[in-house]
């Protein structure tokens, strides 16, 4: 890593300001700190903290002709807390407010606020070197994310803070059991909830206020690094979750830092989010480097394989309204970002949430995109759920809210998701969501909307508990409805479901090789809205599938569908199988296919459709015609002709 530029950092392209800014030890021994912060329009600024019994007056820190404060304190220690008294512009002779650190490696446990004198040393937690070096983008391996809030996945029983217990897991403390579990149901990747520190516990982490500390609510950063490489060591990346669009408006973190809008938006802008936080003012050069840097400490100190990054189509356009315009100044920020981190760190995955239509996403910077890796499929999940809703008699008029998706899909490398934001605030769970009352029905459309999700183009994200079948709402105080299958037989069926559908489509190249290439998916029939019937093929070299997806309730048993070639149909799964709590309508025998055309197809085959069931085929050609082979020419001369010819 390059040293720490203050050229770099006032042009926005510092990706290590970490490495000066805050409070770094000078000493092996833990004692002796430098502290740094940004502040130029700050009259003054104090170190209050634990090494001068909070006391303002002892440590009056020293002003640069850049803006910047610098202090050197012997008798400061690692593990000490401490703030930043600021007298700010605006507040008059004497005015302060008591500031934590921007550039903080670990804060106090909420509702407290001060800042955590810390060192990091990732090289003494870390022995990764082998999934580092190993590690993809993906975009031709499966990539099937198990998203999740660490908090509330599961909780010590019978203990809470305010009565003296924990009332949540340390980072170190769940991976075991964590890991051994996202294994066990075929995830490739965790996709952790936002982890900087935040004061809210509702809202999960995205409003955050400390940028660079890692949330003491599970442990220290110590533990974290632990917790990241005991995953990789077991082959499981991890993705970390960040709001990097806005920040809290509480008065001790980031807002008017210095008395003036020093990382957000002056009013004059449009410098309020639609959640009552600030918008980071990404055209000063200070901001970006902060956010850059942000960007890079948690991939370097806690060695993440990749960044979701929230809420982007806010960036791109002022308050996320297309109506609004495009914020230039957001969408070259997220161009710099994206090209400074990708050339920094090898094979990091890069996503954003954005339900925005703007195009070239991820495309790369230097080809005119914002250079993200993956982009959330919003529309495919938007479409997909509200056709799920509809009642069977009337998804004749919305067929296309299903096969819409493959008209577009190849603009961008996509995510399917069905995140936490799918199963909160009374949109209900994923499984409730499906049309009807009748409890059996609910899981027959739930497996057909899961096996349709794992064979579409595109990787995969499931937020934890769906693939419980949970019918409660996810609530961050509570932990999963662990219960459900353990007790009621079909959770604990469909549990088995997701976890042989999962294994199924990672394990087979055809539904993961060739995600974003055109050869990788051809519908069979797209068109069938007469029986609500959704047929398509997925392959690769050497490998296809045929996948039938009936959204209807009847049961077809005679279901004629098109193929490509002469061959031989094979079920693997099938979502009406008895051990998923399905009634046991399927195809158990091989299905030859017959040289009857069907729509454009020159052969066909008869299946068996349960009511609201998908198939899912391994399909087998047919030999090919042997060429005949054709009499070689003599090339020897007969001797009578040769007598002839004397």
């Amino acid at each position: 890593m390059a040293a720490f530029s203050m050229d770099e950092y006032y042009k926005g392209i510092s990706s290590n300001s970490y490495t000066y800014f805050g409070a770094h030890p000078v000493s092996d021994d833990d004692s002796g700190i430098m502290f740094r912060v940004y502040a130029p329009a700050a009259h003054g600024i104090d170190i209050v903290g634990e090494f001068n019994g909070w006391n303002p007056g002892y440590h009056v820190m020293n002003k640069n002709d850049k803006g910047i404060f610098e202090l050197f304190i012997p008798d400061a220690r690692v593990g000490q807390l401490y703030k930043f008294r600021v007298y700010q512009q605006g507040l008059g002779y004497g005015g302060f407010v008591d500031k934590s650190d921007p550039y903080a490696f670990h804060s106090e446990l909420r509702p407290n606020t001060a800042s955590v004198i810390s060192r990091i040393e990732p090289q003494k937690y870390f022995h990764d070197e082998k999934w580092m070096k190993s590690r993809t983008k993906c975009y031709d391996k499966p990539l099937n994310i198990y998203e999740m809030h660490i908090g509330s996945w599961k909780k010590p029983e019978g203990k809470s803070e305010y009565d003296g217990g924990a009332q949540w897991f340390r980072y170190d403390e769940i991976a075991d059991d964590l890991i051994k579990y996202v294994k066990e149901n075929n995830y490739t990747h965790i996709e952790v909830m936002p982890l900087a520190e935040f004061p809210f516990d509702g809202s999960w982490g995205y409003q955050a206020a400390q940028y660079y500390s890692a949330t003491s609510r599970y442990g220290t950063p110590e533990q974290l690094m632990m917790f990241v490489d005991k995953c990789h060591q077991n082959g499981i990346g991890v993705i970390i979750d960040f709001a990097f669009v806005h920040f809290v408006r509480d008065n001790y973190s980031l807002a008017k830092f210095d008395g003036t809008f020093l990382y957000e938006y002056p009013p004059s802008d449009v410098n309020q989010s639609e959640w009552g936080t600030y918008n980071f003012n990404v055209s000063r050069g200070e901001v970006q480097s902060f956010l850059i840097s942000c960007a890079a400490f948690w991939l370097d100190a806690y060695h993440f394989d990749g960044i979701r990054m929230d809420a982007i189509n806010n960036g791109i356009y002022w308050m996320g309204n297309k109506d609004r315009g495009v914020n230039d100044r957001s969408v070259e920020f997220f161009k710099k970002m994206n090209k400074t981190l990708n050339e920094r760190f090898e094979n990091i995955m890069l996503i954003a949430e954005d339900s925005s239509d703007y195009p070239g996403v991820t495309k790369p910077v230097e080809e005119g995109g914002l250079g993200f890796d993956y982009k959330w499929d919003m529309g495919w999940m938007n479409d997909t759920l509200e056709y799920f809703k509809i009642d069977p008699l009337f998804r004749m008029g919305s067929h296309n809210k299903i096969n819409w998706s493959m008209a577009y899909f190849y603009y961008e490398r996509f995510i399917l998701p069905f995140s936490h934001d799918e199963v909160v605030h009374g949109k209900a769970t994923i499984v409730q969501k499906m049309w009807g009352g009748d409890y059996a029905n609910k899981f027959a459309q739930a497996r057909t909307l899961y096996a349709y999700m794992f064979t579409h183009p595109g990787k995969k994200l499931n937020f934890m508990g769906n693939e419980l079948g949970m019918f409660r709402e996810w609530d961050e105080t509570k932990p999963l409805d662990w219960f459900l299958i353990e007790e009621y037989e079909m959770h604990r069926c469909f549990h088995r479901f997701f976890r042989e559908l999962a294994e199924l489509t990672t394990k087979n190249p055809a539904f993961y090789e060739k995600d974003y290439e055109g050869d990788g998916f051809q519908w069979i029939n797209a068109d069938d809205a007469d029986h609500n019937v959704y047929s398509y093929y997925r392959l690769t070299d050497g490998q296809k599938f045929v996948i039938v997806c009936n959204m209807s309730p009847v049961q077809r048993d005679n279901y004629r569908i098109g193929l490509k070639e002469g061959c031989t149909l094979t079920e693997v799964l099938n979502t009406d199988f008895e051990i998923y709590g399905g009634n046991g309508i399927t195809n158990a025998e091989p299905i030859k296919s017959q040289p009857v055309q069907c729509c454009q197809w020159e052969h066909s085959a008869d299946i068996r459709l349960a009511p609201f069931g998908t198939c899912i085929f391994a399909v087998k050609e047919d030999p090919k015609p042997k060429e005949k082979k054709t009499a070689k020419a003599t090339t020897k001369t007969s001797k009578t002709s040769k007598k002839e010819d004397k």
